[in-house]
């Protein structure tokens, strides 16, 4: 049998030789609050870029049974602030953009590790600038007792409600109060829970969602005046990148309502169950949702399992109300879509860990908003009577 010989690797070059080849590295210039911004935004963009599809889920209703539930009053949590966001979805882009997201969000956690270092640990030495410790609250257990009570006062408060309608050329704007969890490491290798003080946040979209803008100064991911949600291409709306218009098409019939939203998303997130509540909560957060629309959701949200009620959670304002709940299984984390006790009006979101994972510990409160306005008015970066300025358009 002929063998072909084999060859000899080449020795590598000496660290000395190959340092005098390679550039100097630059020093990192980006604040690790602006790291941290530029991460959120972009998970957010890769989120809503993921458009999988799964086959049908038959909802129906059951009991919380999130480890670590405990009894009693919720103190109400002490002022505080991403994907977790879970910040409210922006007009979707299109798929080319993953892979290049995906390689800065690499990119920024790896300067992430440069900034702020000390004595070559990697780890940084202080928190996020504008940072605070995460509130601690006592978690509350839901339950299926009450819900459909409360779901029905919900939906038929949404039903009537007098929401403004978009003219052409006009804009929808909401304005909210938000706070989430921020991730950091100390220089012990300890994870601390923190989160960013509770901020505005405010958007203008057309309503076909071609058009739009953001001012969230607080964040240095955001300029101070703000950036455009334009979307030059235009068309393609889903559920997760709603318009105005687009949620007019949905029909109001909760069955049909939830099947839609089974259908469309049951292959993204921590399964079908979870991935369908964060779907309606979405829709809720930072939109005008046309009446009926708001009363099938709500009905809707109701027949996914591990839907619960909740006597008393509280708001970013400081605001208490009822809420409607469920835990993801894969985290612990429960969000809350909380609503006024007497007008059953819709005032703002909370998420809680309801267990110890991940290096937070049961109670923290990970994440708060509280929409304070929705409007119509006639040009991004004007804001409703009462409300003052905003900077003037570039």
């Amino acid at each position: 049998m002929i063998r072909t010989p084999r060859r000899r690797r080449e020795e590598p070059l000496d660290h000395a030789e190959l340092a005098r080849l390679l550039p100097a590295p630059g020093d990192p210039e980006l604040s690790s609050d602006r790291l941290n911004g530029l991460e959120e935004h972009l998970m957010t963009e890769i989120r809503n870029l993921t458009s999988d599809t799964a086959p049908d889920a038959s909802p129906h209703t059951a009991s919380d049974t999130s480890p670590g539930a405990s009894t009693g009053a919720p103190p109400v949590g002490a002022p505080a602030r991403n994907r977790a966001p879970r910040p409210a979805r922006r007009p979707g882009r299109r798929p080319v953009l993953v892979g290049v997201a995906a390689a800065l969000v690499l990119a920024a956690a790896g300067v992430a590790g440069l900034a702020g270092s000390s004595g070559g640990s990697g780890r940084a030495v202080a928190p996020p600038a504008g940072a605070v410790p995460a509130p601690v609250v006592q978690v509350v257990r839901g339950s299926t007792a009450g819900l459909a009570g409360a779901v029905a006062d919900i939906s038929g408060a949404a039903a009537r409600a007098e929401l403004p309608e978009p003219g052409p050329g006009q804009f929808l704007y909401v304005r909210s109060e938000v706070s989430w969890l921020v991730s950091w490491e100390g220089a012990d290798g300890k994870n601390r829970s923190y989160v960013d003080e509770i901020h505005p946040r405010e958007v203008w979209m057309s309503p076909d969602g071609d058009k739009g803008w953001l001012m969230e100064p607080y964040k240095e991911a955001v300029d101070r005046d703000g950036i455009t949600l334009d979307d030059p291409e235009g068309g393609g709306r889903t559920l997760n990148s709603p318009s105005y218009d687009y949620l007019r098409t949905l029909p109001t019939d909760p069955g049909l309502l939830l099947k839609k939203i089974y259908d469309e998303t049951g292959g993204r997130g921590n399964g079908p169950d979870q991935q369908a509540f964060s779907t309606i909560g979405d829709l809720l957060r930072e939109q005008v949702v046309p009446p009926k629309l708001a009363a099938g959701l709500y009905r809707a949200a109701a027949r996914i399992p591990g839907v619960v009620l909740v006597d008393d959670s509280v708001d970013a304002a400081g605001r208490h109300g009822v809420a409607i709940a469920r835990t993801d299984e894969a985290d612990g984390a429960r969000t809350e879509w909380i609503f006024d006790r007497e007008t059953y009006t819709y005032l703002g979101e909370r998420t809680v860990q309801t267990r110890d994972a991940e290096g937070i510990e049961a109670g923290t409160v990970r994440g708060r908003t509280a929409v304070t306005d929705r409007a119509v008015v006639d040009a991004v970066k004007q804001r409703p009577a009462g409300l003052g300025d905003a900077p003037p358009s570039a």
